[in-house]
């Protein structure tokens, strides 16, 4: 029994592609979601990052400027999560002391 090869086109590929490379995207879920095998997207892949199609417009390396702004990003990122950690804990609390109320009128 024979097998049939499946063929696609180069705007599918490069569609897939893009999903991978410019959406970040898993390889593994954009196979699935478009019905191809996991390895056959990887190759597709690599291929196009050895062609440079997934390169970095801007060169690839920060500037002194961008550097700083992502350090800046970086710790403000690292302050909200704990601002955020902390409220959090302060909503539990919060509930829990309406549950008590909530048992204590009854």
């Amino acid at each position: 029994m024979g097998s049939t090869r499946r063929s696609f086109t180069q705007e599918y590929r490069a569609q897939a592609v893009a999903f991978v490379l410019e959406e970040r995207r898993p390889v593994a879920e954009v196979a699935r979601n478009i019905g191809v095998h996991e390895m056959t997207l990887r190759k597709w892949v690599r291929t196009a990052k050895e062609s440079g199609a997934g390169d970095d417009p801007g060169g690839g390396e920060l500037t002194g400027s961008e550097r700083a702004e992502l350090e800046r990003l970086r710790a403000r990122d690292k302050e909200l999560t704990a601002e955020n950690a902390e409220l959090k804990m302060q909503v539990a609390f919060a509930k829990k002391v309406a549950t008590w109320f909530a048992k204590d009128q009854r």
